[in-house]
């Protein structure tokens, strides 16, 4: 038996503990491996739910239309009301927390199934207000119940066939890029989505994060792909970020450093 296939066999014991059940999905790697997996054991006693706002990137909501449509899933859209959530708009460092709660208390109000997240345990040990309201609406956590890192996540994903999934980088919500405090405000988190697509398209980075500072909108990129980019092209770039943001604003270029928002905030 492969370790793939004992992590399978752990979660499909978590799933038949919860019939019937329901998947947030968020469009990343963790729900929507999640969300496939427990679909082969669970079929019709599962629902899927994707809550689609400007802190999603579109191409996320895209990925689960997609799958849903491809695998007949039972896929519900709803709106949270994380923006009619003042608390969640003035962006305190446990903003999360606020953003779940509003997710998970629309989630009860709509189906009794059990609640799973994609938290894996590699998530356990990062700055997760998001967790705390997780654990006041009795959310499960396949992954963690089965002992499954992200690496574990993605193997599976392979494994499954699910390439576009097992290779998709790590991408929380927008509203991570915008820094604590700053009030979050719809049109800049598309404009957010936005960069990061152009940069993307024209770049090809392993990562990229446009973070929205007091001061400046900064884009970190992986050092591989900061180093190949020219003062010109930099230049060039900054000229058609600025346009996004709908007008001239200080535009910098470094390096992405994993956790580099939450340090951040931790030193402000």
């Amino acid at each position: 038996m492969t370790t793939t296939e004992a992590f399978l066999g752990r979660l499909d014991a978590v799933f038949d503990s919860a019939r019937p059940a329901a998947v947030a999905i968020s469009g990343g790697v963790d729900s929507m491996t999640l969300a496939f997996v427990a679909h082969l054991r669970l079929g019709a006693d599962l629902t899927m739910f994707h809550a689609a706002s400007a802190a999603v990137p579109v191409s996320a909501t895209e990925r689960v239309r997609d799958y849903a449509a491809r695998h007949g899933w039972d896929l519900r859209v709803i709106d949270a009301g994380e923006f009619r959530d003042e608390r969640y708009l003035a962006n305190p460092s446990n903003r999360c927390f606020f953003c779940k709660s509003n997710l998970y208390g629309a989630l009860s109000s709509l189906s009794k199934a059990q609640l799973f997240s994609g938290t894996n345990m590699d998530d356990l040990g990062d700055w997760r207000p998001g967790l705390k309201a997780a654990e006041a609406n009795s959310v499960r956590h396949p992954f963690v119940e089965a002992g499954m890192s992200k690496a574990d996540v993605r193997a599976m994903a392979a494994a499954h066939g699910l390439n576009d999934l097992a290779e998709l980088p790590s991408a929380p919500c927008l509203s991570s890029r915008i820094e604590t405090a700053l009030r979050i405000e719809p049109q800049v988190l598309r404009a957010v989505d936005q960069v990061e697509m152009l940069v993307r398209r024209e770049l090809s980075p392993n990562t990229v994060r446009c973070r929205v500072r007091q001061t400046a909108v900064v884009v970190e990129l992986d050092e591989t792909t900061l180093s190949r980019l020219s003062d010109a092209a930099q230049v060039e770039l900054a000229r058609k970020i600025a346009d996004v943001f709908d007008g001239p604003r200080p535009i910098h270029f470094q390096a992405y450093v994993r956790g580099s928002a939450f340090l951040r905030e931790q030193s402000a």
